[in-house]
């Protein structure tokens, strides 16, 4: 089955700054462009049946051939739980992966990328967060999302800067690591049931890609990992007892998360 290659093109009414994203466009992900030429998405994708990146004035957006909807970054749930961190609250994500300020964490499934960013809060500018994507168009949408996003209003999601994003699948950047190279390694893998209610959760759903966890997977993950493994799925998952994963359980939430301590 031949894959569906993607082309770049731009907003409707484009002026120079729009043509410069797109070349940029063009070049990370060694895609096409394709004029507009007041064409809607839709007719474009149809007609190169391609997937299409729109470079706007303010966003990248991406529309996976057939979608009605578009993907472009945006913090989503990351913006209202910086603030109530930062008020001294709990969050789970943060409860479940016990992450101190200078240390590492491996995010295996990036998607929107808000876990990612709660994580770069929790371990300062002297920590790191990887976070893998393996659609390389949507690692490029969120990537550049999170450098070009005004955080103006929200100083606090300055901490997206220090993540780095890597077009990747997660089993093949996890191979290439050391042992003990992270202290956390982090998983979040889209199933069939519905884990997060956010305004773009459906456009990732349908643009991410769904690989299931595999021996191989866990395995990587816990030879990377210096400290715990964590996995966060829905509460009916079978995922926690097939790897052994300690499950937390939160009455009333749809997810739990899931921990293998590693042993020092």
């Amino acid at each position: 089955m031949c894959e569906i290659k993607t082309i770049v093109t731009t907003a409707g009414r484009p002026d120079n700054e729009s043509r410069q994203l797109a070349a940029k466009a063009c070049q990370a992900l060694h895609a096409s462009f394709v004029e507009r030429r007041k064409r809607s998405i839709m007719k474009i994708a149809e007609t190169e049946h391609a997937n299409v990146v729109v470079a706007g004035k303010n966003r990248f957006e991406y529309y996976p051939i057939g979608a009605k909807e578009a993907f472009f970054f945006h913090p989503s749930s990351a913006a209202f739980r910086l603030k109530r961190v930062a008020r001294g609250e709990h969050d789970p994500l943060l409860d479940a992966v016990n992450l101190q300020e200078g240390n590492s964490l491996l995010d295996c499934t990036l998607g929107i990328g808000s876990d990612s960013m709660l994580a770069a809060f929790a371990v300062g500018e002297s920590g790191k967060v990887v976070g893998c994507e393996g659609n390389p168009n949507v690692a490029f949408i969120v990537s550049e999302g999170m450098k070009r996003y005004d955080i103006t209003q929200l100083p606090l999601l300055k901490c997206m800067e220090q993540i780095t994003v890597i077009p990747s699948l997660a089993i093949d950047y996890l191979k290439q690591q050391p042992d003990r190279s992270f202290d956390v390694v982090y998983m979040d893998p889209m199933f069939e049931e519905t884990i997060e209610e956010s305004i773009n959760f459906i456009p990732l759903r349908n643009a991410g890609l769904h690989d299931s966890l595999s021996d191989e997977w866990i395995a990587e993950a816990k030879r990377v990992a210096k400290k715990r493994v964590v996995l966060k799925a829905h509460f009916k998952s079978p995922l926690f007892e097939r790897y052994h994963f300690q499950r937390d359980i939160r009455l009333n939430a749809k997810f739990h998360y899931g921990i293998i301590e590693i042993s020092q």
